[in-house]
């Protein structure tokens, strides 16, 4: 079974590039994020003809995340992440897709720091971290995916000593990732690949793809009873060369799980 995270940063205005990416690697499921797009704009139409069903928090211009899976529809558990009712930002969904608990966030970027964008990233850091530990206690096989806007390690970012005071380097926000790594959860991209230099991102300026000047933050945390299941993780690279593409690539994971029909 394949599991992949994708942020597409504008489903619409990148549609055509993930329905190419969906036809040519058929993830079981795929996880998006910065759909940009109000709740009523999704291209469900577009998706569910691509063979997929998918279910969606929107939001109008910023954020949103949504779950897709190949040939049966998901169920929806949760749908925005607990601890703060004010929270309005649409970052967090999580669905029952055969037998797996699927999490697909969003975090929040955090810059600049220090201030109050990055003390709403280490709350909502904090908020994941709680919800995080609620799922892994279940003992059932979880996978948390998305865009986590950390780089976890030297290794993931492209000469560190330029993003020591970003927001996604700060030692808060690296200390949070290894806090929600200690609850039991495998890094699976690093579990399969421990010391080689793969990037996830890389920005739009100074050529930083073709200088593969990229940053690590897309991530598929997988809890025990997952992890016990991992063959392989990798990065769809090529798809951030094509046209329009968005900043990010694909990443994923393939389970020793029972594929989608």
């Amino acid at each position: 079974m394949r599991i992949a995270t994708f942020n597409v940063n504008g489903i619409n205005s990148r549609l055509p590039a993930l329905l190419q990416w969906l036809e040519e690697t058929q993830p079981d499921v795929a996880c998006l994020q910065e759909l940009k797009a109000p709740q009523e704009k999704f291209p469900e139409m577009e998706i569910r003809a691509a063979g997929y069903c998918p279910i969606w928090h929107g939001q109008k211009s910023w954020n949103g995340v949504a779950i897709l899976a190949r040939g049966t529809e998901p169920q929806e558990l949760q749908r925005g992440l607990p601890g703060d009712p004010d929270d309005e930002q649409s970052r967090y969904i999580e669905a029952a897709i055969n037998g797996i608990l699927v999490v697909c966030l969003y975090l929040p970027n955090g810059n600049p720091a220090p201030g109050p964008k990055f003390e709403y990233k280490l709350r909502w850091f904090e908020r994941l971290r709680l919800r995080a530990q609620e799922l892994i206690a279940t003992g059932a096989p979880v996978v948390i995916a998305g865009d986590y806007n950390v780089m976890p390690t030297e290794l993931d970012v492209y000469k560190p000593e330029r993003w020591l005071d970003d927001a996604l380097f700060r030692p808060e926000t690296r200390a949070a990732y290894q806090r929600l790594l200690d609850q039991g959860w495998t890094d699976a991209l690093r579990a399969t690949h421990p010391g080689e230099v793969i990037y996830t991102f890389w920005d739009y300026f100074r050529d930083a793809y073709g200088r593969n000047a990229g940053l690590r933050i897309d991530h598929l945390l997988l809890s025990p009873a997952l992890a016990s299941k991992l063959k392989a993780a990798g990065v769809d690279r090529d798809v951030r060369g094509r046209e329009k593409p968005s900043d990010h690539a694909p990443t994923w994971v393939e389970l020793d799980w029972p594929r989608l029909a």
